[in-house]
């Protein structure tokens, strides 16, 4: 968990919709195993960035949108055979699911990256059954942020980064 350097964020600006990449002020990032009690650690970590970046009143609706990435992340991008064993957060590089906060003066981007090439498909039913338990994370990001979307990641990274713009004030 830390600051990262530009270079390992520019895969992610590529799928980004059109920001200045020289106008980010903060970048934070932070790897998470491959276990659903990783929901959680991201919802520290973006309180915890939240906080050093002086957005804390932004953190509900910037949580729920990284709990479903995280969650979404972990049930349909990981391969069935993935090991689900405990590590701690942000100590393995090569963990299978990354966190990518990203601050310009006047928006937030949260992305997730994960091993699959597969598209996000949001479930169009979750929006009329508001009972369901599952489906309804792509309909929550969509209500909650300020737009989203995803890229197929180029180069040496297979996998893909779904994002979630956030206007700030």
């Amino acid at each position: 968990m830390g600051t990262n350097g530009s270079t390992m964020l520019e895969p992610l600006r590529q799928g980004l919709p059109p920001l200045d990449p020289s106008a980010v002020s903060s970048a934070a990032s932070c790897a998470l195993p491959a276990r659903y009690e990783a929901v959680g650690s991201a919802r520290q970590f973006t309180r915890k960035t939240l906080v050093s970046w002086e957005l804390e009143e932004r953190f509900d609706d910037i949580a729920l949108v990284v709990s479903e990435l995280v969650t979404n992340a972990l049930r349909h991008a990981l391969p069935a055979d993935t090991p689900r064993a405990a590590c701690p957060v942000g100590a393995a590089e090569d963990a299978p699911v990354r966190l990518h906060m990203m601050r310009w003066t006047s928006r937030l981007v949260c992305a997730v990256r994960d091993p699959s090439d597969d598209s996000p498909v949001a479930r169009e039913e979750a929006e009329d059954d508001f009972s369901a338990e599952s489906g309804r994370g792509l309909f929550l990001v969509d209500s909650f942020s300020d737009g989203w979307g995803w890229h197929p990641l180029a180069g040496a990274l297979n996998g893909k980064v779904v994002w979630a713009l956030f206007q700030l004030a």
